[in-house]
């Protein structure tokens, strides 16, 4: 009895967090903004590693000092893939007018070395931040962590079956042979 109600209890909770981990992702995601996951440690302090930001996309021409935007960076400057950091200054190319930016890591010691300007109109502008999500969706990746994720309630829910059916069987069992016992006087 007690195990089956653990176990009840068990299912529940897992369903609930669940539900609430999809409705984290999916939200934001009705409100069009991106979701990135911080794989680094130059943001500490504001967004730690293995956090999640979500980025609106505003215009360029709206971002100011202190935003945290999410960009490429410059070819061979460094690092390969997106990058999440603050903009440090915001200059003008004396040639074409555009904005040129420099950005910083909140745990950076210097500003980043590059300075750079952004191809398209819009651009991804950090709303907000969720510490250590970023470490569910890493697992969440992996093929082995959805087998479990999957798999440990399925045989919760198979082992709660199956002691039902068990319990239902024996006490079939007692009442025919409850039923087929005479008592004579």
């Amino acid at each position: 009895m007690i195990a089956r109600r653990l176990g009840s209890a068990l299912c529940a909770l897992i369903l609930v967090a669940g539900i609430l981990f999809g409705l984290f992702l999916i939200v934001p995601s009705l409100m069009g903004w991106e979701r990135y996951v911080i794989v680094s440690g130059s943001m500490t302090g504001t967004y730690d590693r293995g956090s999640i930001v979500f980025d609106e996309v505003v215009p360029v021409k709206s971002l100011k000092v202190g935003d945290v935007i999410t960009y490429r960076p410059p070819p061979k400057s460094g690092p390969e893939g997106l990058v999440t950091h603050r903009i440090r200054s915001i200059g003008r190319d004396p040639k074409t007018k555009a904005p040129v930016f420099r950005t910083k890591g909140d745990a950076n010691a210097v500003a980043d070395p590059w300075t750079f300007t952004l191809p398209n109109k819009t651009q991804a502008r950090v709303v907000t931040g969720a510490p250590y999500m970023g470490f569910v969706l890493a697992a969440l990746a992996q093929r082995k962590f959805r087998m479990v994720l999957v798999g440990v309630p399925a045989l919760l829910i198979a082992l709660i079956v199956l002691g039902g059916l068990w319990r239902d069987t024996g006490r079939e069992a007692q009442e025919r042979s409850a039923a087929g016992v005479v008592v004579e006087a």
